[in-house]
């Protein structure tokens, strides 16, 4: 096995002790969904505007809560997700709230060879970056699934946060590089940010800066709208954020606002 499979493989199986966790966790709200609510947030609902009638694939989709909120507001939904159980609890979520979505087993990087269709629209958001260790590769897949004139939008916790180390109390402190390397950070995980305890094992993770982002997409021939970067996150990203009465969490800090998330919706303009 290549050591970029076994790292593929090692967080296929974190994500799979994951997904049961998360659909029971406070974190993810899935009895709210189940009695109506998306779990979709303001930003990306503003900003991917209409999508009644227009087919989206959702890349990464975990269990499919943001997937089937895209299908209550009337997309044709195709949910994609590298770990089995959050795709089987992803369908039963479809058949309990009787929505209709296809989702499928795949890497991204495989796509291509078990989905062979086009789409109106390719959605992905907050935390899938970090799981790929090409942006060009995923680009060219984003553009390859794109139906002419076709709406990539993507909306992701900002690279700038990636320095910083996650377990700190009180305020930022720097702990990694922000550009990207071909080798993985390596985590010690034994907890999901769900809150369940795992065993331990390692994950492995990819930092991609914003000009990794944007020449990957510009490169694949996808032509940028709009790029946004925002003073708030829908999660708490840090144990000192503070949520305010919006329901997103903020870096309470008047003189200092930093970029937590981004977002970039970009047009289809060329065939690669």
């Amino acid at each position: 096995m290549s050591n970029l499979r076994k790292y593929f493989e090692a967080n296929r199986k974190m994500w799979d002790k994951f997904a049961k966790d998360h659909y029971s966790s406070e974190t993810y709200k899935t009895e709210a969904f189940l009695e109506g609510k998306t779990t979709l947030n303001s930003i990306e609902l503003e900003e991917l505007g209409d999508v009644k009638g227009k087919t989206l694939l959702h890349l990464q989709c975990h269990f499919g809560l943001d997937t089937l909120s895209w299908a209550r507001e009337g997309a044709m939904v195709t949910g994609v997700d590298f770990s089995s159980d959050a795709i089987n609890l992803a369908r039963e979520l479809a058949e309990k709230t009787n929505l209709d979505a296809q989702f499928i087993e795949s890497n991204v990087y495989d796509l291509s060879n078990v989905l062979d269709s086009k789409f109106d629209i390719v959605f992905t958001s907050y935390g899938v970056h970090c799981w790929l260790n090409d942006l060009n590769r995923w680009a060219e897949i984003v553009a390859h699934f794109l139906n002419p004139s076709g709406t990539f939008y993507i909306a992701e916790f900002h690279p700038f946060m990636w320095m910083f180390d996650w377990d700190a109390t009180d305020d930022f402190k720097f702990k990694r590089s922000y550009f990207h390397s071909d080798e993985p950070h390596e985590f010690e995980v034994d907890a999901s940010y769900g809150g369940a305890q795992i065993e331990p094992q390692v994950d492995y993770e990819w930092a991609h800066g914003m000009g990794k982002v944007i020449s990957a997409i510009v490169s694949a021939g996808l032509r940028i709208e709009f790029m946004h970067e925002f003073p708030k996150s829908p999660f708490q990203q840090f144990p000192f954020f503070k949520q305010r009465d919006d329901g997103y969490w903020y870096y309470e800090n008047p003189d200092v606002q930093l970029p937590l998330v981004y977002s970039i919706r970009a047009k289809k303009t060329v065939d690669l």
